[in-house]
C-alpha cells in the first residue's frame, strides 16, 4: 500500500539540508537547458513537476504552450506569482492526473526520484502523453556523482544508490544511476535515443554554493566542468536520457 504524501512539506527546506540550492538554479538549470535545446520539437511542452517555476521560466524561452502538473498546490502558487497565468497549471499527482492531449516536449527534470512506482508512471509517459514523434527529456541526481561517492567514503551515506534520511524527508524514494535509470525506462516502453550526463561534480552543492560567491570559480571552469561531462556521463552531477515514444 503506497502512503499518503504531503508534498507541501517534502518541498520545505529540513534544518540540514535543502531542498534547492543556488547551484540548481545558477548552474545546473542553464546546461540542463543547453543540453536539452538540440533535441527540443517544435510544438508545445509538458512540465512533470515544474516545483516553483523556476525551470518552468527557462521554458518560456522556447516554448509558448506550456502546461506544468505539480502535486503541491504551494509550489503553484509560488510559481503562479512569479510567471503570471501564461502557463497552464495542474494541482495533480502524476499518477491521478487526466491530460486531454498529447504533448511534443516533455520534460522532467529531478523528479522520477521522487516517484512511488517509476516505470508506471514512465509508461504513462510513452503510452498516453507523448506525441507520435515526440520527445522527452529525463534528468535525475546521479548515485555515482564523485561528490556523493566521497561521501560514501566519508561514512555519510551508506552507498552510492543509498537514500539518506534527509533525502527521504523530501520525498526522494530512489538514487538512480545511469544504468538504472535506462532500464527503468526501457521497462516502461521508452526508446532510450541519447544518454548523457550534465556536469562533473566533485563537491557537494552547499560547498558550490560557497565558492559560487567567491571569485574562485570562473566561467571558464564550470564550462570545463560541463565538457567533461559529455566525456564521463558516469562521474556528473545528473544524467540525463532523452527518449521518443517506443512501439
Amino acid at each position: 500500500m503506497i502512503e499518503q504524501r504531503d508534498y507541501n512539506k517534502e518541498i520545505k527546506d529540513a534544518v540540514d539540508h535543502q531542498y534547492a540550492y543556488g547551484f540548481d538554479f545558477d548552474v545546473m538549470h542553464p546546461f540542463m537547458i543547453r543540453a536539452f535545446t538540440p533535441f527540443f520539437k517544435n510544438g508545445n511542452l509538458l512540465e512533470l513537476g515544474s516545483f516553483k517555476g523556476d525551470f518552468t521560466r527557462r521554458l518560456q524561452a522556447h516554448f509558448q504552450d506550456i502546461t506544468c502538473v505539480e502535486a503541491s498546490d504551494v509550489a503553484i502558487s509560488e510559481a503562479r506569482a512569479k510567471l503570471g497565468n501564461e502557463i497552464n497549471y495542474i494541482n495533480s499527482t502524476f499518477e491521478n492526473v487526466e491530460l486531454t492531449k498529447r504533448y511534443d516536449n516533455i520534460v522532467l527534470t529531478h523528479v522520477l526520484e521522487h516517484i512511488d512506482d517509476p516505470v508506471s508512471v514512465l509508461r504513462r509517459i510513452n503510452d498516453e502523453w507523448l506525441s507520435d514523434d515526440g520527445r522527452f527529456f529525463l534528468v535525475c541526481p546521479n548515485a555515482n556523482a564523485p561528490s556523493r561517492q566521497i561521501a560514501v567514503k566519508m561514512g555519510l551515506i551508506a552507498n552510492n544508490a543509498a537514500v539518506t534520511e534527509a533525502e527521504a524527508l523530501h520525498g526522494h524514494r530512489c538514487t538512480y544511476s545511469l544504468d538504472t535509470l535506462e532500464r527503468d525506462a526501457v521497462a516502461a516502453g521508452l526508446n532510450v535515443v541519447h544518454r548523457s550526463g550534465i556536469f562533473f561534480k566533485a563537491l557537494a552543492n552547499f560547498q558550490w554554493d560557497r565558492l559560487l560567491q567567491t571569485d574562485i570559480i570562473s566561467t571558464a571552469y564550470l564550462e570545463g566542468c560541463y565538457q567533461l561531462g559529455q566525456h564521463y556521463p558516469d562521474l556528473c552531477s545528473s544524467i540525463f536520457l532523452m527518449c521518443e515514444k517506443g512501439k
